[in-house]
């Protein structure tokens, strides 16, 4: 099912200037970043990279879609974590991105929560679809 126009409740604007190696900042002001690319892409390592945020924003986004399938399930997720790796690296095409996600879950039981919280897709991915 795809997201129709009217079914956006919010919608980000981010600007960068001068790509990997410049300033990235929201419109409405909340995040102004200078950003340099990693020392193993050549760059000088010295501040904030690209893949940084985006493993940031995802791992937060991931951990709020947790948190809609744990009050679904009555679930207490309390005290937990979500990490987001993100590689980036060449690929047949280009450049190409992976994620990897982990979570740490205290009071879920681990071998139960996958086949629960996936039943109808997870949150976030493609195969997600509504009650």
């Amino acid at each position: 099912m795809s997201i129709q126009q009217s079914d956006v409740a919010y919608t980000a604007v981010a600007t960068a200037a001068n790509g990997r190696d410049g300033r990235v900042a929201t419109n409405d002001g909340q995040l102004d970043v200078v950003v340099n690319p990693p020392k193993e892409l050549g760059g000088s390592g010295a501040g904030t990279n690209p893949e940084q945020l985006f493993a940031a924003g995802y791992s937060a986004c991931f951990q709020g879609a947790l948190g809609v399938v744990a009050k679904n399930e009555n679930a207490d997720i309390s005290g937990s974590t979500v990490t987001a790796e993100v590689g980036i690296g060449k690929n047949d095409d280009g450049f190409g991105l992976i994620v990897k996600i982990s979570a740490v879950i205290p009071n879920v039981d681990a071998a139960t929560a996958p086949r629960r919280s996936c039943r109808r897709g997870c949150p976030g991915s493609p195969t997600a679809r509504r009650p």
